[in-house]
């Protein structure tokens, strides 16, 4: 995934004309701070890099980060360029760029990656940072399934309040994922079987924990991914408008897995901010 996504954080940079954030380190109170690679757990993938605004407090709302990588490969690093530009627009929000565990043959995906979801979440509420427990995610490809599967299923508190979704898989029940050449390689590394039960693979697509309390969600796909079937996206989008959740559908039919255009990427930030600025 992460070849197919190199072009997003050039062309963020692309879009920013100027200044980052504080770099300062200290422990004063309500200044802004970046604290890089925080372990949430006990293994060493299981790190964050904290960015506080100044002036925060209780109200705070922070957006989370989630890279995707097939859920096997990739790294926080792979989207850090994007914190400068959400500073910019967001500056009196918290950004939470996350790592986590990643799938091996032996070690799949599910349940360790939700569940490091979850401690991240627990870390931030349980820390001296002064922000809320309000979440935006932003997810990217594999990162955007986890984002979506965790807002949509584990989040029992509602404290997910908004989705956006970059090419991320979003239904395993749907027959052109069943048929797609990789399915077997992915439910090997997501469920441990390249061979799973019409259960497993139902519990693992967000899609199928869509309910009327779901978070509002923005989503982008592409017509000529190799990754993730176009069909993806209006499958995710009549779930959720069949629970009457807000949300946002975007089509690009030339588009592949993220490796779009300028003029494209440029419309997909613009509608991003839109979106968080709206509904978070």
């Amino acid at each position: 995934m992460k070849k197919y996504l190199s072009l997003l954080p050039l062309l963020f940079l692309f879009l920013i004309t100027g200044c980052s954030s504080d770099d300062s380190t200290t422990d004063a109170p309500l200044t802004a701070r970046n604290i890089l690679n925080v372990a949430y757990g006990s293994d060493a993938q299981q790190s964050m890099d904290v960015y506080l605004p100044a002036g925060r407090d209780e109200d705070t709302k922070v957006i989370v980060l989630v890279h995707g990588g097939a859920w096997t490969s990739g790294s926080k690093d792979d989207i850090t360029s994007l914190v400068s530009l959400l500073q910019q627009r967001f500056p009196s929000h918290a950004i939470v760029n996350i790592n986590y565990r990643l799938a091996t043959e032996n070690s799949p995906a599910m349940p360790k990656q939700i569940d490091d979801i979850e401690s991240v979440l627990n870390h931030l509420e349980a820390s001296d940072y002064h922000v809320s427990d309000d979440y935006a995610f932003i997810g990217f490809s594999a990162g955007a399934h986890l984002s979506m599967l965790y807002a949509y299923a584990y989040d029992t508190e509602h404290d997910v309040k908004a989705v956006v979704d970059v090419v991320g898989p979003a239904d395993f029940t749907d027959p052109e994922y069943l048929a797609h050449d990789l399915y077997p390689v992915a439910a090997l590394y997501l469920v441990g079987t390249s061979a799973p039960t019409t259960a497993q693979i139902a519990s693992i697509s967000p899609a199928s924990h869509i309910t009327t309390q779901s978070p509002p969600t923005l989503s982008f796909y592409g017509g000529v991914d190799p990754l993730v079937p176009a069909t993806q996206g209006p499958r995710l989008k009549a779930k959720l408008d069949q629970a009457g959740v807000y949300n946002e559908f975007n089509f690009y039919p030339d588009g592949g897995h993220g490796d779009w255009d300028v003029a494209t990427y440029a419309e997909v930030y613009n509608k991003v901010e839109a979106f968080l600025m709206n509904r978070f």
